[in-house]
């Protein structure tokens, strides 16, 4: 897997900019003035850390795809693919890391966007009503899981790194969302919960879910 950098690319403007002005701000006038962008440093300094995490996954398992906490698990519809699913939601607030990872190995067949409102990513109504980027991806089994990262309240920027035709490894950093947001999974019937309603759980490590296994299914 690419490593990549302690702080997240995405906000490396942000940081250099806020510590920036914050160092012109002090030497002049002092550190009381100079105090609100030294706070909006820090801000970005934490919410921009991406740490480098280890995957520890069968070949069954949903990894899980963003930090934060468990909001949704039961049987939904998936808007994308149109079939009865079991449906996981994780809410990442402003102090979580968010860094999107894939929640498994496989192939993407179909990379859809469509743009939308900014309510709170909290609410179920937001899997219906927000900008959000989704992901059909193809398990080495044959499985269909659809990854759907959506804008928040304060989030206006989804970034996704990865388009139809690439390869996806279970934990594979794809993607990246500015500020408060969330991430749904739809996986297919049969598929086994281990996440549980208000679990706090981290990209990368976390396991949300074991998949049937089954034979591969046609593409």
């Amino acid at each position: 897997m690419t490593s990549h950098p302690l702080f997240a690319r995405e906000g490396w403007l942000f940081i250099a900019g806020s510590l920036a002005i914050a160092v012109a701000i002090t030497i002049p006038w002092g550190w009381l003035w100079a105090s609100p962008w030294w706070l909006i440093a820090l801000f970005c300094i934490q919410f921009f850390r991406d740490p480098a995490r280890q995957v520890n996954a069968g070949p069954d398992d949903v990894v899980c795809a963003a930090d934060g906490k468990v909001i949704f698990v039961g049987t939904a519809k998936d808007p994308y693919l149109d079939r009865e699913v079991l449906k996981i939601s994780v809410f990442m607030n402003v102090f979580n890391v968010h860094s999107n990872k894939s929640p498994v190995n496989g192939v993407i067949k179909k990379r859809w966007y469509r743009p939308g409102s900014f309510i709170n990513a909290a609410f179920d109504k937001a899997s219906e009503e927000n900008e959000q980027n989704a992901l059909w991806i193809k398990t080495d089994s044959g499985l269909d899981i659809t990854c759907v990262q959506i804008a928040g309240l304060v989030a206006r920027r989804i970034l996704c790194y990865v388009d139809e035709g690439d390869t996806l490894a279970a934990g594979q950093r794809y993607g990246f969302i500015r500020f408060g947001s969330r991430v749904d999974l739809y996986l297919p019937e049969g598929t086994e919960a281990k996440a549980r309603l208000g679990d706090k759980v981290k990209s990368g490590l976390d396991i949300l879910a074991i998949l049937p296994s089954q034979p591969a299914q046609k593409a």
